[in-house]
């Protein structure tokens, strides 16, 4: 028997070795248990993700001896055909390559024919987004209403390039990446049995750089076993692939927190000349300045696979500053990878956001104003300070008597200094000053003058003189006369 790549051979069989879409498999599952088989259905999800691999179980467990069953036999004849992708029942179709008006007419007229062996006829059609408009609007007659044995099975990787009225029609269900531990875990597993030594370290980092999806997981391991043979190191995954080991990036996190541009450029400098992939290195980044911003905000959340001992000291680093620190160096990073992925230059825009991410964490914002104020406003606790000395009233002097018209008038004596309050008692300067300040009372009425006697030419009154303003009298104003040696106008 020829070679198998390891994708194909560990394709999953049956529902129970499908990794990673829980949702999807539980509702099919149902729907064959209840009898609710819809005519068409729509697998979403990126590449590597099972979208394939899952419309075949489907296929098997519908046209299973004995079907729908939810546990056939993967290894029965029929089963064995859909895998192969011969049978005669399950058409396979490539959207790319069959995409106008006349291969759509030509289904059309075959889904009037009952299925040779099974109970359904199926029709596959993998990136279905790649079809024509015209070629959906040709399918869409048939899909609304199949026969009674034809099933539709769609997958693409772009579901916004179909047409909504396609979508009304199909039960869509949206796979997800798969994450990066039981991807791991599953290439160990495949290491075991095919006798390779796999280390754990050197496993994550091919899930890792998987980005999501188990296919291009096992066929970088399968690449791996042809390079370095029955043994795979961490080593060997970043020197065949270009990734950069969780220590780099933890050391170029942390010369970032520490604000270090020598030793941050260095390292860049360093993965440049190594043949590392840049772009790789600045997910891997944004990806460890997440991780951190999670922990302010969940200190129970994990270092994204970290190890604990170079997370811990990232913590630790990273904890003078707040989450929005953190948030806007993000926002520098992916600003600059939006650059990188155009740019034939790509070292100069990353050494470019990583100076820029130093400037942004070293910058004074007004948030930091206002908290600094605010600290010491809780300092202070608000209790007023007792007056300056510098503030205390000056004392008074006695004036003398302002002459007028009517007779002298009588100033009261001035009031006594007034004392100084106890911190916390609410008294000011400006009330200590107004407290010393004399109060002027008015003179006592004069005697009143004999009534005028009305005649035709009364007398005119007496020209009144204009009194002195008792504000000049103040011995506040005296006093600053006298020290500054002024008059008044």
């Amino acid at each position: 028997m020829s070679y198998q790549v390891f994708a194909r051979k560990y394709r999953p069989k049956t529902f129970d070795h499908v990794l990673g879409q829980d949702h999807v498999v539980r509702t099919l599952r149902n729907a064959i248990t209840q009898k609710r088989l819809a005519h068409a259905y729509l697998f979403v999800g990126p590449r590597g993700t099972g979208k394939t691999s899952i419309a075949r179980i489907l296929a098997k467990a519908l046209n299973c001896t004995g079907g729908p069953l939810i546990d056939f036999n993967p290894d029965e004849d029929i089963c064995i055909e859909i895998a192969e992708g011969r049978s005669l029942d399950v058409l396979e179709i490539d959207g790319a390559s069959n995409n106008g008006v006349e291969q759509v007419r030509d289904l059309r007229e075959s889904v009037r024919f009952a299925p040779a062996r099974g109970q359904f006829k199926i029709y596959y059609i993998d990136e279905v987004h790649m079809l024509s408009n015209a070629a959906f609007n040709a399918l869409l007659k048939t899909l609304e209403e199949p026969p009674p044995h034809v099933k539709f099975f769609f997958a693409t990787t772009e579901a916004n390039k179909i047409l909504p009225t396609i979508l009304s029609r199909c039960q869509r269900f949206d796979l997800r990446p798969i994450p990066t531990e039981l991807i791991a875990k599953h290439l160990l597993h495949i290491a075991a049995n095919e006798g390779v030594s796999l280390d754990q370290t050197a496993a994550w980092a091919i899930a890792k750089g998987a980005d999501g999806g188990m296919r291009d997981a096992q066929s970088m391991l399968d690449q791996l076993v042809s390079f370095c043979g029955d043994a795979i190191t961490e080593e060997n995954v970043l020197d065949v692939f270009g990734f950069t080991s969780r220590e780099k990036v933890a050391a170029l996190t942390s010369a970032l927190l520490s604000r270090e541009p020598p030793a941050a450029l260095a390292l860049i400098q360093q993965e440049a000349e190594s043949g590392r992939e840049l772009s790789q290195l600045l997910g891997e980044l944004i990806g460890c300045l997440r991780a951190l911003l999670v922990a302010k905000l969940d200190p129970a959340a994990d270092g994204e696979g970290i190890p604990a001992e170079l997370w811990g000291r990232l913590l630790k680093t990273a904890g003078d500053y707040p989450p929005d620190r953190l948030l806007a160096a993000i926002d520098v990073f992916a600003e600059t990878e939006g650059r990188m992925k155009w740019a034939t230059n790509k070292r100069l825009h990353f050494e470019l956001g990583v100076i820029k991410c130093i400037q942004s964490l070293g910058e004074v914002r007004i948030t930091d104003v206002l908290k600094v104020l605010t600290q010491g406003a809780d300092f202070s606790g608000g209790a007023c300070q007792p007056p300056s000395p510098s503030l205390q009233p000056i004392p008074a002097q006695p004036a003398a008597p302002a002459r007028s018209e009517n007779g002298p008038r009588s100033i009261a004596a001035p009031a006594a200094p007034a004392k100084p309050q106890a911190p916390g008692t609410g008294r000011t300067a400006l009330d200590a000053l107004i407290d010393a300040t004399p109060e002027v009372q008015e003179p006592p009425p004069a005697a009143d003058p004999p009534p005028w006697k009305e005649s035709q030419n009364p007398a005119p009154p007496a020209t009144r003189q204009p009194e002195v303003n008792p504000f000049y009298q103040d011995p506040l104003v005296e006093a600053a006369l006298e020290k500054f040696a002024g008059k008044l106008l």
